[in-house]
């Protein structure tokens, strides 16, 4: 099954949410939601990672059509991946409906 959209999921330090619609935005995504979060891990993830888990996050929702996934995931990796102070994670899900774009109705909506 073919998508035609895909839902860029971008969990960071609370403050880099505006570093990750930078990055987004540089590969023609349009913009995102951002919902205010708290990170749990447990003290062996921590000592696995070599990171602090700060329990303040922000998590990213960006609607970006399917063709541009893979170089947003990768603008992501570079601008607030682990490596970096947001300590970014991002993942793709497939969306098989969207409404409310302009112009646009998926073939996963149907008209009742």
């Amino acid at each position: 099954m073919k998508f035609e959209h895909e839902m860029i999921l971008c969990i960071v330090n609370s403050g880099f949410s505006g570093e990750v619609m930078d990055a987004a935005r540089a590969c023609g995504a349009g913009g995102g939601t951002v919902l205010h979060a708290r990170g749990t891990a447990s003290p062996e993830a921590e000592s696995f990672f070599k990171i602090a888990i700060q329990p303040e996050k922000e998590m990213v929702m960006i609607l970006v059509p399917a063709e541009i996934k893979d170089a947003v995931l990768h603008a992501l990796y570079q601008k607030v991946g682990l490596q970096t102070p947001g300590q970014g994670i991002a993942f793709a899900l497939p969306v098989d409906g969207v409404v409310g774009l302009p112009g646009q109705v998926s073939e996963g909506n149907s008209k009742t």
